[in-house]
């Protein structure tokens, strides 16, 4: 029996990088998953992938509408209530200087937090029901540290959130038998780099970053997923409120 047996795992963001991979290893241990994607191709073959080995269901979003977030929420209390698993994953990154920042990148970040507040509150409720139940947000390095070779105030401002929203749930959910988790990466390589480094590019500008990190390396979608299905497990059934560093060593120290 797998580690997983028996569990749905909703996957906020899970149509790639670290949140795909989080849900294929959910599904290769037994459960089943629930993709929440903005992007219709990537989210049908996600799930086609994953339905080789399990069972998978798909959800594409627009997070950063709220009427969009809102037919998510009742979609998923009432079809998928009986998910006790949650990865909040969803993430976008904008490479600018805090200067030249308008109102709709501030909007962008606020937005997606505001979506993650929220659909985390209609999943908990369902966990509420069943029992109990584990989170795990995909938080970052950038959320602890500043980087100023890489300017990303909108996106620290918004991982930051995400930390904050872990410790204060793990105090208030856990009579509910709720266990709230964060990882903080570094650089990994996922698509989340797509949107302005040129494909042909993107191997080459991310190997750039490999001497950033004490081990020598970027990290990978696996790195980040492996910590996070030992969050989601009972082998982590005393662990909550924690925000794991899975960065290389770069919070350690920098070569």
């Amino acid at each position: 029996m797998g580690a997983f047996e028996g569990r749905k795992l909703i996957a906020v963001g899970g149509s790639s990088g670290m949140g795909r991979q989080s849900a294929e290893d959910v599904v290769a241990a037994g459960g089943s998953a629930v993709i929440i994607g903005r992007n219709p191709a990537r989210v049908e073959d996600t799930v086609d992938a994953l339905s080789q080995r399990g069972k998978a269901w798909g959800i594409t979003a627009d997070l950063a509408d709220r009427a969009v977030v809102k037919r998510v929420q009742d979609l998923l209390a009432s079809e998928h209530a009986d998910a006790t698993l949650l990865v909040n994953s969803a993430g976008f990154f904008i490479p600018k200087s805090y200067l030249d920042y308008d109102d709709a990148d501030y909007d962008s970040y606020l937005e997606l937090a505001r979506s993650a507040f929220f659909l985390t509150q209609t999943v908990t409720r369902g966990m509420i029901a069943a029992g109990g139940g584990a989170i795990v947000n995909i938080g970052s390095m950038w959320a602890h540290q500043a980087i100023a070779a890489t300017p990303a105030t909108g996106y620290s401002m918004g991982k930051a959130a995400l930390h904050a929203l872990t410790h204060n749930l793990a105090m208030e959910l856990a009579v509910h038998k709720i266990r709230v988790n964060a990882v903080a990466p570094a650089v990994v390589a996922t698509p989340l780099y797509e949107g302005f480094i040129p494909q042909d590019q993107l191997e080459s500008t991310l190997a750039t970053f490999d001497s950033f990190h004490p081990l020598g390396r970027v990290g990978t979608p696996q790195d980040i997923a492996s910590a996070v299905t030992y969050l989601l497990s009972e082998e982590a059934s005393w662990v909550t409120g924690a925000i794991l560093n899975v960065d290389g060593g770069v919070m350690a120290g920098r070569n």
